[in-house]
């Protein structure tokens, strides 16, 4: 026999170990999520509209990962209005909005009822467009060195360059321990000389991006273009840690900016230090809107696909009032926007600053109702309520739900003007099933999204219903977005189920 074996052994199985996945430190807007209220107490519900997709991208890298999110990285109206929806269109851009409301029953709750409020932009075609001055602002600073940071927006911003018109104007600003002018504006026509400054950008050093800001500014401003958009477009993977870095002044700086007609939009990349709380902060003040890129898919949907409704506003300081009827709603939450609340008395007050729409943008907004014959309300009515309630006055419309107002400026103007829509119990639907594709869609998003925040609203709702639920509401696909929502939600099914077997 010798000294060897007489037989080989089986190795062991191998069991490949999971991957390492360092503590984040990603800061996102820590808002609980906003809870039931009675129309007898608090009939009106106000809130600015956000366009905004960086929620949903910032999910999608997570699962994709192997990993659910934060629950305070899930913002439901950004993972809804991530999607082309096709709501009806205004017809000409005299208003620039329509404004489409569905009621049908809520798939979580048997007593309850959905309200989608559905808004549509006027879109412009590209020889309509005005032109663009932009000043491209990036984090160069040394955590900006790795595939998905820096290398990834490079060849967003090729693909950005490549839908210029020779009319368009283009700066590059960068900052890391310093700033500085890597590209003076150049004409759209110079594609190539803009596309050799991208393409040697390198990442190294700290990370000074309040002195960038201020360079990108004074850019913008020397070479502001009264007929042109003028915009920065940020595009960092974290905090700003040299020359301005307290986040109020910040906000100020960029407010005081736009008040010149000089917007801002923030594009995020990376993981583990993402001050996202920050980005969303600083794209509101500057009335522009936070993207997240995650993938070179996301970096073309962004800054080729949706140039137009990014860049060019259509409307400035939108929001959305909604009035609801107590004869036939006693209770209703709005799913989300937490961030995005606006007093009552804002809603007139044309110095509240409020989100803007850029050409061709949809945007929707969902309201769970309680009907005042449910069988069960989550907020007992008050003893003198009740009497009140059973003594409606005749003079109440009984056939409407709601009454939503939505107020809005033009570019350039300063007082607002006003789209009113009453919500009818004629124009609701009996079945979910028969409410259109595209609310139904935005619906499962909703329910999947308020799932992964752990809200207990759509608890009777599985992973595996929400899915199916999307599937059946696909329609119309061409770009496979919604395909790709029905995946995530299968993924989330199968983290959630491996977390309880550990």
């Amino acid at each position: 026999m010798g000294g060897g074996l007489s037989r080989p052994y089986p190795m062991p199985p191998y069991y490949p170990r999971p991957p390492v996945i360092p503590p984040s430190t990603d800061r996102f807007p820590d808002k609980e999520p906003a809870g039931v209220l009675s129309v007898a107490e608090h009939p009106v519900s106000t809130f600015s509209v956000d366009v905004d997709t960086a929620s949903y991208a910032f999910v999608r890298r997570n699962l994709t990962s192997g990993r659910l999110p934060a629950r305070e990285a899930v913002r439901v109206e950004e993972m809804i209005n991530y999607f082309p929806y096709n709501y009806p269109a205004p017809k000409n851009r005299g208003e620039p909005f329509r404004v489409t409301t569905t009621v049908m029953p809520s798939p979580w709750s048997r007593d309850n009822r959905l309200m989608h409020i559905a808004i549509r932009g006027y879109d412009i075609e590209r020889s309509e467009r005005p032109r663009a001055n932009i000043v491209l602002l990036v984090d160069t600073s040394g955590s900006m060195a790795p595939a998905d940071r820096l290398p990834l927006l490079q060849q967003g911003f090729r693909l950005f360059t490549q839908q210029l018109r020779d009319d368009d104007q283009v700066a590059i600003v960068t900052y890391a321990g310093q700033a500085h002018t890597a590209l003076e504006p150049t004409s759209g026509r110079d594609r190539h000389k803009i596309i050799d400054v991208i393409d040697n950008l390198r990442a190294s050093g700290s990370t000074a991006g309040g002195d960038g800001l201020r360079r990108a500014y004074r850019l913008a401003e020397r070479h502001f273009d009264r007929e042109a958009v003028n915009r920065v477009i940020l595009a960092t993977d974290g905090d700003f840690n040299v020359g301005i870095t307290d986040p109020k002044e910040l906000e100020r700086f960029i407010a005081d900016k736009r008040k010149t007609g000089i917007y801002l939009s923030i594009l995020g990349v990376g993981t583990g230090n993402l001050n996202d709380a920050l980005m969303q902060c600083l794209a509101q003040a500057g009335n522009g809107n936070a993207a997240h890129i995650d993938s070179l898919l996301e970096a073309r949907k962004v800054l080729s696909e949706e140039m137009a409704s990014t860049l060019f506003t259509i409307a400035d300081d939108v929001k959305v009032r909604v009035e609801f009827n107590p004869a036939q709603v006693a209770e209703y939450r709005l799913i989300g926007y937490e961030t995005r609340m606006l007093r009552r008395e804002d809603f007139k007050d044309d110095k509240v600053d409020a989100g803007d729409i850029g050409a061709g943008h949809t945007v929707a907004a969902i309201y769970e109702i309680t009907p005042v014959d449910a069988r069960e309300r989550r907020i007992d009515p008050l003893r003198y309520q009740r009497e009140k309630e059973s003594n409606v006055p005749s003079s109440t419309r009984r056939d409407e739900l709601a009454f939503v107002k939505l107020r809005y400026k033009l570019p350039g103007e300063s007082t607002s003007r006003l789209i009113e829509r009453p919500v009818r119990e004629a124009d609701a639907f009996a079945n979910f099933e028969r409410a259109p594709e595209d609310q139904r869609f935005s619906v499962a998003v909703a329910a999947f999204a308020q799932r992964l925040r752990g809200e207990s609203a759509p608890d009777r709702m599985t992973y595996g219903e929400i899915a199916t639920m999307a599937n059946e509401a696909r329609g119309r696909d061409p770009e496979g977005y919604r395909a790709e929502f029905v995946r995530l939600v299968r993924m989330a099914e199968t983290l959630g189920a491996t977390a309880r077997l550990r």
